[in-house]
């Protein structure tokens, strides 16, 4: 073992293990690559975060791909970035999934803004409120009744926007 680190450290202290560079560069499709791969890994935390860097590591494995079919000529460059763009690609597919989950009606959503954020309410608890009613937004007409004291069971959370 020391055998080996020893000629690796005087490889390195004598001078370039390279012994005659490449004079050309390997295109502007790499260093795009590269380039949008850096942004990617820039991204922050949370959703929006998320969408950031995926975006741009699909966008850069892609370049890699191209790179490596046009300029490279390697099946393990082209088949690697290939899997890691489409890894990229499903969890940005799999991000979309779940904001179309969570997304509410638009009367509920509208009524979280209106009464329940200026309460300060986190969303999650408002979700679990909404579940309890089964999503059920009722528009009654004039002189239609809901509910009557003492006779319609209680077995559900209402609101009423207005009226009486």
């Amino acid at each position: 073992m020391s055998a080996n680190s020893s000629t690796v450290g005087q490889l390195l202290l004598q001078g370039s293990v390279c012994i005659s560079w490449k004079q050309d560069v390997e295109g502007a499709v790499y260093h795009l690559a590269n380039c949008l791969l850096l942004l990617g890994f820039m991204g922050g935390s949370g959703v929006y975060g998320c969408f950031y860097l995926f975006g741009f590591l699909s966008a850069g494995y892609l370049c890699c791909v191209l790179w490596g079919w046009f300029s490279a000529c390697g099946l393990d460059i082209v088949l690697w970035s290939f899997l890691l763009a489409l890894v990229s690609l499903l969890q940005l597919a799999h991000l979309v999934y779940r904001l179309r989950e969570d997304t509410l009606p638009e009367e509920f959503d509208l009524l979280y803004k209106a009464l329940y954020l200026p309460l300060q309410v986190p969303l999650q608890t408002y979700k679990e409120i909404v579940r309890c009613c089964e999503e059920q937004v009722l528009t009654l007409a004039t002189e239609q009744t809901y509910a009557v004291e003492g006779e319609t069971p209680i077995n559900r959370l209402s609101l009423l926007l207005s009226g009486r």
